[in-house]
């Protein structure tokens, strides 16, 4: 049986509306590919908590977070992983890759030409529409 993963994703949006983009690093899985900063939401975890503390580790920033973008579920080879994506601002610091390849900002229209991980992208299309 494929192991669950529940996680949540930032849809950090600057004050020219562009949307933070992060390329995961070659050496993580789906290697390569863009998605919304964030991680797995921990034991006792609500996923707001989980996405605050995430981005502090990952981004090395302060977020606040907004409303749900998009719930969606993606069963890929190894593993089903539940990803809520959330609205975000940054109240306190610079984002910093810490963990991946590199963080881009880019205007919505920009969005799709990324190469993004199958399940940020339910979510990419809904801020794109």
């Amino acid at each position: 049986m494929k192991k669950k993963v529940h996680v949540v994703g930032a849809v950090i949006e600057n004050e020219v509306q562009q949307i933070l983009c992060a390329q995961r690093s070659p050496v993580m899985s789906l290697a390569n590919l863009w998605e919304f900063p964030g991680g797995k939401i921990e034991e006792g975890e609500t996923p707001q908590q989980a996405l605050k503390r995430e981005i502090i580790e990952e981004l090395d920033c302060v977020i606040h977070v907004g409303e749900k973008v998009e719930d969606m579920t993606y069963e890929y080879e190894q593993v089903i992983v539940r990803l809520e994506t959330y609205k975000a601002t940054i109240t306190e610091g610079a984002p910093v890759a810490k963990e991946h390849a590199q963080l881009v900002w880019k205007a919505r229209a920009e969005m799709p030409e990324l190469n993004w991980a199958a399940a940020d992208i339910p979510a990419v299309e809904q801020l794109t529409k």
